[in-house]
């Protein structure tokens, strides 16, 4: 069994926010605000067959997480 597909939503020392996948050695996406960062984790997660979204908050403690479900699945029905 693979290791899980995982994003996390962190800010930068700059201010930004980063989707970064952990153990890589750049930034996913940049943006302005959390929420940006959030919503860019979800369309990266979905188009990449789904996985764990962790929200950290400016202290660095994690804040939220959510299981994200694959986006391009070609079946409309479940399972």
């Amino acid at each position: 069994m693979g290791k899980p597909n995982k994003r996390v939503v962190q800010q930068r020392d700059d201010g930004d926010w980063e989707v970064r996948k952990p153990g890589a050695s750049r930034a996913s996406a940049v943006t302005l605000t959390q929420a940006a960062g959030i919503g860019r984790a979800r369309t990266i997660l979905g188009n990449d067959g789904g996985g764990e979204l962790q929200v950290r908050s400016r202290k660095g403690t994690i804040r939220a997480q959510d299981t994200i479900a694959p986006g391009s699945d070609p079946r409309s029905s479940k399972g």
